[in-house]
Parts: C-alpha cells; structure tokens; sequence
C-alpha cells in the first residue's frame, strides 16, 4: 500500500553505548538483526539500524570527540533522541521551502536510490531534521541490504519533541518538510529535543524508557 507522505521514515538516537542500548532495544522490542553501515564513520560515529516495518529506528554513538552526538550527549547529560528522518515526494520543493526558512543545510547526499539532506539543528531546534526521498519511494538504503527479512512486524508511527517555544519551532519543522503527521510539540522548560517515539503494532502495551526516550505503543490502525 502506498504511503502518504510526508512521513517519519525513521527516528534516531544518540547513546554513550551503542550495545548496550541496541541489544536493549532488540531484546524489549523483539527486533531484527540490526544493520551497521560503515558510512556513517563520516560523521564520527558508528550505528544501528534496525527495520520496524518499513521505518526504521537507528542507535549512533560517537567515536570522536568533534561529533555532533558527542556535543549532543554531553549537553543533554546521557543518552537522548537525536534525529528525525522524514520521507518527502518532492526534496527539490522542500530545500526550497528550507531555503526561505534560512536554514541552514549541513550535509546532503545524491545517490542513484535516495536524495537526502540534514539540516542545522541550531537552526530547527529539537533535533537534527532530514529530509530524503528514496527511489523506488518503498526503498530506504540506511536500512541496508536486505531489511525487508529483517523487518519486525511493528513500525514508527510517531514522535513528540519537547522544547520552550513548541509552537513556533512546530511551524519551523511543518514548514520546511511539508507537513508533521504524527509528529507533536510539546511546551517544556528546558530543550529536551526527540523525548517520545510511537510504535504501532498489532498489540499495545505500556511505555518503556530506553536510550534516554520514552517509548509508547498504540494499536496499528493499518
């Protein structure tokens, strides 16, 4: 079944240990084999990803100092939500939409499967926000080869940001990717950032905390 888009194609955290709070997650939530992707040494960090469907949930942790999960982790004091990936029909149109924004894009990748780009987090707030569009639409390459074998039988269907000025930063993220299903804001003290991901499934069950997120459940309405 075709999806609607836009939509949230995959959440990520950011952990001091990516084992540990990968197996973690893999033994509470029943996953998959994760996958590692060696690109992401890019960015100072390893990974990995585990399929949910056909979204997906990543762990990275930093392996230099200079990273920006590093920074992340050492601000927010521990493990903590880090990135929002969103799946777009259109990217041309939406780092257009970025540009009268002026925000700032701070990677961008032109692969023959996928277009992305990641935009300043200084500049969104909350978390780092991507934006790709895959080819086939159904494909997603950061899952790596062979995530359809792999893929438990739940999915992402959601996440809740939590930050001072929800409202105004909700506008920013709505702007910029075309839209925010499933996506809340929510007002808080302090820049909590990516505190809350939904998965839906065929069974609810109570919230958990892990890799310094709230974990919550609801019934796939699918």
């Amino acid at each position: 079944m075709a999806q609607a888009l836009p939509r949230l194609r995959q959440a990520v955290l950011a952990a001091r240990d990516l084992e540990h709070v990968a197996d973690a997650l893999r033994a509470e939530l029943d996953l998959g084999e994760p996958f590692s992707d060696p690109g992401v040494d890019y960015f100072g960090l390893r990974n990995r990803v585990f399929a949910l469907g056909d979204t997906f949930l990543e762990v990275v942790s930093p392996v230099r100092e200079d990273a920006a999960a590093a920074r992340l982790l050492e601000r927010r004091g521990g493990d903590c939500g880090y990135m929002a990936m969103f799946q777009v029909d259109d990217l041309a149109a939406a780092r257009a939409r970025v540009r009268e924004l002026d925000a700032r894009e701070v990677f961008e990748v032109s692969l023959p499967d996928i277009e992305e780009v990641h935009l300043h987090p200084g500049d969104m707030r909350g978390a780092i926000v991507s934006l790709s569009q895959p080819r086939p639409p159904e494909a997603w390459r950061w899952g790596g080869p062979g995530w359809e074998q792999r893929a438990a039988p739940i999915r992402v269907s959601g996440a809740t940001i939590a930050l001072p000025d929800a409202d105004r930063v909700a506008e920013r993220w709505r702007a910029a990717v075309g839209g925010l299903p499933g996506v809340q804001f929510q007002a808080s003290e302090d820049d909590r950032g990516l505190v809350e991901i939904t998965l839906a499934g065929r069974n609810a069950r109570a919230p958990l905390e892990l890799g310094g997120v709230r974990f919550s459940f609801q019934e796939d309405a699918q």
